[in-house]
């Protein structure tokens, strides 16, 4: 992997080379010389965030009928608000 770093102006200036550049690695953009963007393949974007996958296909566990799930009984003491 290799890390690349742009100035803004380089940046506006040669889009396509940043392009060419982020299929090898991330791409920092900086602005006065603070890294302010980073670039990246979408791949590699997919590959941090986890890729696109939906709340019930994360819950959904293969062959989890079988499991015994049997939570004990939470009992919560609670006692009247004081508005005095």
């Amino acid at each position: 992997m290799t890390i690349t770093t742009l100035s803004s102006r380089k940046f506006n200036q040669d889009t396509s080379g940043a392009k060419k550049a982020a299929a090898n690695g991330p791409v920092f953009i900086t602005d006065r010389g603070r890294p302010a963007h980073v670039l990246l393949s979408f791949e590699d974007y997919q590959r941090l965030a986890g890729g696109h996958r939906k709340i019930a296909d994360a819950l959904a566990m293969r062959g989890g009928e079988a499991t015994e799930f049997d939570p004990p009984r939470i009992i919560i003491n609670s006692r009247p608000a004081n508005f005095s």
